[in-house]
């Protein structure tokens, strides 16, 4: 985080909840994916800050924040996050959501539609039913036997090392690899495999995701949004962007060319600088 972000910790729900606060301004609520963290936004508080005010969360389940026993679904999330909202006197903020944060995202637009000035989609989940076979693979059962020798240190230390050997040769890994490997690194941890494991089958089933957002997005309050797309997503495919045109109205696609399942990591300067035009840009 910047210098001058302020990390804090909330009791929500009975537990404790992690995020970032800085800057003033219209207030922009960052959300991260499955795995991910407020980490990954930590570019953004850097270059939006100065005149935007920036919560950043870690979604319970995630990062710093606790990792309960409990409901793990869009609806449970989009909850935590208006009640995190009004803890901190924020009536209306632009929801920033990458992939399940999207879906998470959309759900809360959809309950507290009076919350919402705008809204950012950043590959996100619940517009389509494929998604990788990755997290396919988690909702399988036995997935929760499986997982921890997956995720076990001798094993990190081996893939790790392969990785090493792929830098040495002169193949850096870029944005998705780095993300999914500081993701995978942090099963090791029970309580965080259990939360992951919660997360993904609350969204998705063996043969995709579970959840779609074009069942409500019609009938709900129009609000202006923005998608964003990396057109090399191997996670979630990128023509999920437009889909979302046909259920969305006020909405525009901005694909980035080359780009993975992480967008505002390839090109964060790009991302910022549509955020920034985008949440200033008239309703």
């Amino acid at each position: 985080m910047s210098a001058t972000s302020a990390e804090h910790t909330v009791t929500l729900h009975g537990h404790a909840f992690s995020y970032s606060d800085s800057g003033t301004g219209p207030v922009l609520l960052f959300i991260h994916g499955i795995l991910g963290s407020q980490k990954q936004w930590a570019h953004l508080v850097d270059v939006l800050d100065d005149d935007h005010r920036l919560v950043v969360p870690d979604l319970f389940g995630h990062g710093d924040s606790a990792k309960p026993v409990g409901d793990y679904s869009l609806g449970a999330h989009a909850a935590t996050l208006r009640d995190l909202l009004d803890s901190l006197g924020v009536e209306q903020v632009t929801l920033v959501g990458h992939s399940l944060g999207g879906g998470i995202a959309m759900v809360f637009s959809y309950l507290f539609p009076e919350r919402v000035e705008r809204l950012v989609l950043v590959a996100s989940g619940g517009l389509g039913r494929e998604v990788s076979p990755l997290l396919r693979s988690a909702t399988l059962p036995g997935a929760e036997y499986v997982l921890p020798v997956i995720a076990s240190g001798w094993m990190r230390g081996r893939i790790a090392t392969a990785g090493k050997l792929l830098g040495s040769v002169g193949l850096q890994p870029g944005p998705d690899v780095r993300e999914v490997w500081r993701g995978f690194t942090s099963l090791g941890d029970g309580d965080t495999r259990r939360a992951f494991l919660a997360t993904t089958r609350a969204v998705i089933d063996p043969g995709g995701q579970s959840v779609s957002a074009h069942d409500y997005l019609p009938n709900s309050t129009p609000i202006p949004t923005l998608v964003v797309w990396g057109t090399k997503d191997r996670m979630i495919p990128a023509w999920h962007a437009a889909s979302a045109t046909s259920s969305i109205q006020n909405c525009r696609v901005e694909l980035f060319q080359g780009a993975g399942h992480f967008p505002h990591l390839d090109d964060p300067e790009r991302f910022a600088a549509l955020v920034r035009e985008f949440v200033s840009a008239p309703g």
